[in-house]
């Protein structure tokens, strides 16, 4: 018997005035697996993500958390119910320190907090710490935010997003700006996020990061799926192939795939629109 999915869109839509930025999209979630997301600027990827996780409310449509509808509650509420996101841009509290921006979210994110006050207990600080330790993020817990060089500042928001205790984590583009070698620590964090038995859904315009991680691949365009399957043959499509990829891109990509290096690193291949 297949397990019912933790997650599920049924043909939702965001509309800003004339402009559909999502446009009867439609996904099912498994749990437990990374699910990748893909498509050219301007694709309604990221207003996907703010749309599930109550950013934004949708247009229409019905989003499903374990069964329950969610479209349309607050954001607060929804990370409450388990799902945590991260953000193209670096967000943090930038005057508190590491540690402090991982408490509080460690402390708002799966409680309801009926009173004003913060109060960082035991149980607190050691799911912030188990976070930051689970991202690799353990050295200067007292540095400010703020001074942080990119890559720190990713990392901080994918502890962030753990330390609410979610059972789903929505990863905007948690690679880009970043080195080579900066991207490969990435894809051991989210790996062992996954490993954890926290269900991961990631944009990302970096396809060697993308591919490599992914179980299952959605290319979006203009708010709507272009291709949903395998990483292996999303360089077969002849859609993705004009619409996102690009000859170059793909050329790579079905080298790597045809050579079955699966102990090597995927090419260095970004799509065009990143």
């Amino acid at each position: 018997m297949t397990a019912a999915p933790i997650l599920v869109c049924e043909r939702v839509s965001k509309h800003f005035g004339s402009l559909a930025a999502v446009d009867g999209f439609s996904m099912a979630v498994r749990r437990g697996e990374i699910l990748g997301i893909g498509g050219p600027n301007g694709a309604g990827k990221t207003t996907l993500f703010d749309v599930v996780t109550g950013v934004t409310p949708p247009t229409s449509g019905r989003i499903l958390l374990n069964g329950r509808e969610i479209g349309g509650l607050g954001a607060d509420r929804i990370c409450q119910m388990g799902v945590a996101r991260t953000f193209q841009l670096n967000a943090a509290f930038d005057s508190l320190t590491i540690l402090q921006n991982v408490e509080v979210a460690a402390y708002y994110g799966r409680g309801r907090r009926g009173t004003p006050g913060f109060f960082v207990g035991r149980e607190t600080r050691a799911r912030a710490l188990e976070a930051l330790e689970t991202v690799g993020l353990t050295r200067g817990l007292d540095r400010i935010a703020r001074d942080l060089p990119v890559l720190e500042r990713k990392l901080l928001m994918i502890a962030g997003a753990l330390a609410t205790d979610p059972e789903i984590v929505l990863l905007d583009e948690p690679v880009g700006g970043l080195s080579p070698s900066e991207i490969d620590g990435v894809v051991g964090v989210v790996r062992r996020l996954a490993e954890t038995g926290v269900t991961v859904v990631l944009i990302e315009h970096v396809m060697r990061f993308l591919l490599a991680l992914s179980e299952r691949v959605i290319i979006m365009h203009q708010g709507r799926t272009l291709y949903e399957g395998a990483p292996e043959t999303v360089a077969d499509d002849p859609r993705v192939i004009e619409t996102y990829l690009g000859e170059g891109a793909t050329k790579r990509l079905k080298t790597y795939f045809a050579e079955h290096a699966d102990a090597a690193p995927l090419p260095h291949a970004e799509a065009p629109h990143a």
